[in-house]
């Protein structure tokens, strides 16, 4: 048992020390081809009304109660959420129908922040769709763990947005057009 206690010991010693070593910073982004301009996309993306039909958090976690801002649109729209894994906000901070939208975030009562974004790129008649968050989590020791898994805990979630983004974008598009 003895043994056990010092093998135990020193792999915990040696898990703290990797732990500061680690880098804190962090970056995850996903992409996808949707076949719309960007302009008919950003109407989806800039309008936090509109990300209930495609955004995966409510899937996620089905207790999350999200409360938008007096602007839902454009530079300034917010909205804030709270449910079983925690609370958080997030602000647009730049807007335009062909490059995207680039927003503040952060989480529990803003002691996580990061910066993320959804920006276009026109490829004559598509458009790649990229969702990318970065971020620094300047925790001691645990920082550079969960460094580590954040592409890993929310990479999963931008592909199921984005496909819905696509699915939503491309119905949307495809019912407009004349029979």
């Amino acid at each position: 048992m003895k043994k056990f206690a010092l093998f135990f010991g020193a792999l915990v010693g040696i898990l703290i020390v990797v732990g500061f070593f680690l880098p804190t910073q962090y970056n995850v982004s996903r992409a996808q081809l949707i076949k719309a301009p960007p302009a008919v996309i950003h109407s989806h993306v800039n309008d936090l009304n509109k990300w209930e039909g495609w955004a995966p958090w409510l899937e996620e976690d089905p207790t999350l109660i999200i409360i938008l801002g007096e602007k839902t649109s454009g530079v300034g729209a917010s909205q804030s959420w709270h449910g079983k894994d925690g609370n958080g906000a997030l602000t647009f901070t730049q807007s335009s129908p062909d490059t995207g939208i680039d927003y503040d975030i952060s989480f529990n009562d803003g002691s996580y922040k990061c910066q993320a974004l959804i920006h276009f790129r026109d490829l004559a008649g598509s458009t790649l769709v990229t969702w990318e968050m970065t971020g620094d989590m300047a925790v001691p020791v645990l920082g550079g763990y969960l460094a580590l898994n954040m592409d890993l805990m929310v990479g999963p979630m931008f592909e199921d947005g984005l496909k819905e983004l696509k699915s939503v974008v491309e119905e949307n598009s495809n019912s407009k057009k004349p029979a």
